[in-house]
């Protein structure tokens, strides 16, 4: 049977122009909640984990793989999900991502040990990650001229949105429920949307013929290159990087996988990825504004959470509402975001919302050991306010001016930055907040001398009532008196620690702002045309 023949009996493609409005944007509007639902979860059980640890009988260094293996898996997907969105049809690619997703959501709850969790949590991230790009592809072929503005405006929102929220979600499920709740709660919407999307969305026909001749090499490459190096990121700030044996070894297979994914790439006809698209400057620069936004987005993620239960000893719900004035701040960004797009360049709203992010780290930095919410207050917003100005934009500029063939397999390579991004990130905070933090605390301890009176004098006073604590044991008191100062002498060391931290994201944002002039303005785009078959 002929090919023509089978093309006929296939549904019909509906040319984005000839949809009505509202249907478009209730389509666009239930990929979203699978795109959100995706992203929340990354970091929905952030603040869970010594619960999580606690009902399934774990230690802190297997309960840490509930959040590694989701990563792993979800970024080796997501650059795949443009030739799987070509092969399956963008419809179908988003249902299977999202019946999958749903269906492991529901197994994560049903977890009996650690071992079935890590596993399940793995295949969530794999079948559920190919929702987060194709939402990039749909929006652009949907929508054209302002409304793509509006379209880049709410995905920039979700996507720097949910992870933000993750903690927050997670850590009131798990106050007020149980663990269990944080994949049960995906339940109704990835049902919802496994059924919506199919009906309404028909942008393009499958094409199984892909499959031969598919550049199977170039993805195990892929495979082997992303999944050690998101494990090396993940692992090496807990393991001394390269003095651990397994590390070192990863890290060396990521290295020589990742040099021969990337010659693979550039001398087969059909690669997974796109690679020359980064010869595109807009794309070049905004795969790289993607990347420092991801360190942004989920580095100060890890951050803030890990200080409030760290040094403030604050519970999942009070960490969770600590942090929610970002979210909050985000979203009341969006009418200001489309409002000046109209008149304004992107660039320079770019630019505008990359420089307030640095602006908004270096506010961090005068962190001390007893800020909770009211003083994380103001930096946390004007971060929720910058990165709708720093995310949206980006979106736009680098999406907007690729041809419809070429954007599936470059929007599955815009994602996989700001998903490294955020890995390298966190990955490099880790680090400073491991090596950082036994330099200030000998530069701390050096000025705790005898040389200083402020010291002695409380000193002093700490040892007579631990003394007396103790029925005049004046040895035991002292000794309790010091165990005491070491500890306030390593909360201050931490606390310099993650000024630090937030001093290096603030100077990535730096450098990203300086490199936005460099950024062409793209046309005005069209709506693309029916797809010939």
């Amino acid at each position: 049977m002929s090919a023509t023949a089978t093309a006929v009996r296939l549904p019909p493609v509906v040319a984005p122009g000839e949809l009505p409005m509202a249907t478009k944007v209730f389509a666009f509007a239930s990929m979203c909640i699978g795109f959100f639902i995706a992203l929340l979860d990354i970091q929905i059980v952030a603040a869970s984990l010594a619960d999580i640890g606690g009902g399934l009988s774990a230690g802190t260094d297997e309960v840490a793989w509930v959040q590694t293996s989701y990563l792993i898996a979800e970024i080796v997907v997501i650059p795949l999900s443009g030739w799987l969105s070509r092969v399956m049809s963008t419809r179908w690619l988003f249902c299977a991502s999202a019946v999958g997703f749903t269906a492991t959501s529901l197994l994560c709850g049903w977890a009996w040990n650690i071992e079935s969790m890590i596993a399940f949590r793995a295949l969530q991230g794999f079948l559920g990650g190919s929702m987060i790009p194709t939402v990039f592809t749909t929006a652009f072929i949907y929508f054209n001229n302002q409304q793509r503005v509006i379209a880049a405006a709410t995905i920039g929102c979700i996507s720097s949105l949910a992870p933000t929220l993750g903690p927050t979600v997670g850590g009131w499920i798990t106050d007020n429920w149980s663990w269990h709740w944080l994949f049960f709660i995906n339940l109704a919407p990835g049902v919802f949307v496994s059924i919506v999307v199919p009906l309404l969305v028909r942008v393009d026909r499958p094409n199984l013929a892909l499959l031969r001749g598919a550049d199977y090499p170039g993805m195990a490459l892929m495979a082997v290159f992303l999944g050690c190096l998101e494990y090396t990121l993940e692992e090496g700030p807990r393991w001394d990087w390269f003095g651990d044996d397994t590390i070192r070894a990863t890290a060396w297979i990521s290295g020589i996988a990742g040099v021969a994914f990337v010659w693979r790439s550039l001398s087969y006809g059909q690669p997974v990825v796109d690679l020359r698209a980064l010869t595109s400057r807009n794309f070049a620069l905004g795969c790289f504004f993607s990347f420092v936004t991801g360190i942004g987005v989920f580095a100060t993620i890890y951050l803030t959470p890990l200080f409030l239960a760290r040094v403030r000893g604050f519970s999942a719900l009070q960490i969770g509402e600590a942090v929610f004035t970002t979210g909050l701040f985000q979203v009341c960004a969006i009418p200001f975001y489309t409002l000046l797009a109209r008149r304004i360049d992107l660039r320079w709203l770019m630019m505008f919302g990359l420089a307030c992010f640095a602006v908004s780290m270096w506010n961090f930095t005068p962190i001390t050991h007893d800020w909770g919410w009211r003083e994380l207050l103001l930096p946390q917003a004007f971060r929720g306010f910058s990165q709708q100005f720093a995310v949206a934009p980006t979106v736009t500029l680098t999406l907007g001016g690729l041809a419809p063939e070429r954007l599936k397999l470059a929007s599955g390579l815009f994602n996989l930055m700001r998903n490294l991004g955020g890995a390298i990130g966190i990955a490099v905070c880790g680090t400073i907040l491991n090596d950082r933090t036994n330099l200030h605390f000998l530069r701390l301890a050096e000025h705790l001398n005898s040389a200083n009176p402020t010291m002695l004098q409380w000193l002093g006073r700490v040892t007579a009532n631990e003394t007396a604590a103790r029925g005049g044991d004046v040895l035991h008191g002292h000794a309790a008196a010091l165990r005491v100062l070491a500890s306030l002498t390593l909360r201050e060391a931490q606390t310099q620690t993650y000024a630090d931290a937030f001093f290096v994201i603030a100077l990535c944002f730096v450098a990203a702002t300086a490199m936005v002039p460099l950024m062409r303005r793209i046309a005005a785009a069209a709506a693309p045309p029916r797809e010939a078959h």
